[in-house]
């Protein structure tokens, strides 16, 4: 089972991802938010808000409680690089 093991934001609503499989991704929350609505995704329009993303048990969640699964997310992510 794939994990979140880092994030790091690297522009509005741009997040470089590291997973377990010794891989890094970037993931689009603006195109992801683009097609979706729901209360919790509201908050993370804000790109200030969307920025306070953190990793918690391998998954990357926000302080609203929203969490998305390492897996999930790398599928959506555009595969950047093998991380050292």
């Amino acid at each position: 089972m794939i994990k979140l093991l880092d994030v790091k934001t690297i522009a509005a609503h741009q997040l470089e991802l590291t997973f377990s499989d010794h891989t890094q991704g970037v993931f689009d929350g603006a195109r992801y938010l683009a097609d979706r609505q729901g209360p919790l995704l509201e908050a993370l329009r804000d790109p200030a808000y969307f920025s306070k993303c953190f990793v918690d048990a391998g998954a990357l969640c926000w302080p609203n409680g929203l969490e998305l699964s390492a897996s999930r997310l790398h599928e959506l992510s555009h595969a950047v690089k093998a991380a050292a």
